[in-house]
């Protein structure tokens, strides 16, 4: 292929994102699963994240989290599938957020590790992907969280568990 031809098939994106001080602002303030609502019902921006990989969207409940991730080309690797960071930050987001629904106000959490088992390759015609998050164990300090992504047809593609730190928020004075 030539340098022109390469040139023609350039493709382009382009997206924005708010503020990233806005939700480390309220990070504590109020109980986890109610900072999840307000991002996903837009009282909240969604953090710059998301824009960066293009999420389409989330759902909470309490100890339970679905993102949802449409393949796009801009996620491929040179091999022609999705790169597995990609992947691996829809899994992290997805077990971290279980556990940041649980927390109370005053709370915070941070992954301590990341253990990603990838299963088959995903790539735009895989549809879109339905990564699920829930709480295996929790203690005081500490919670144990998995993550399950699928394609459209249910097939399982990546499987993660995570260990998070929870500690508490500092006041501020």
């Amino acid at each position: 292929m030539t340098q022109t031809q390469a040139a023609e098939q350039t493709r382009t994106r382009t997206f924005s994102w708010s503020d990233p001080s806005l939700h480390a602002a309220v990070i504590g303030s109020r109980p986890g699963l109610e900072t999840l609502r307000a991002m996903i019902d837009g009282e909240l921006p969604p953090p710059p994240i998301f824009s960066t990989i293009g999420v389409d969207r989330m759902e909470a409940a309490e100890g339970l989290i679905t993102v949802l991730l449409t393949p796009r080309e801009f996620h491929y690797n040179p091999l022609g599938s999705v790169h597995g960071g990609v992947i691996s930050t829809v899994l992290d987001t997805a077990a971290g957020c279980s556990v940041h629904s649980l927390l109370p106000a005053g709370q915070g959490y941070t992954s301590l590790d990341l253990s990603v088992r990838f299963l088959r390759a995903v790539t735009v015609n895989s549809g879109t992907l339905r990564c699920t998050g829930t709480i295996l164990s929790r203690t005081r300090r500490s919670a144990l969280a998995e993550a399950r992504l699928v394609d459209e047809s249910g097939q399982l593609v990546a499987h993660a568990t995570s260990s998070c730190l929870i500690f508490d928020v500092p006041t501020a004075r």
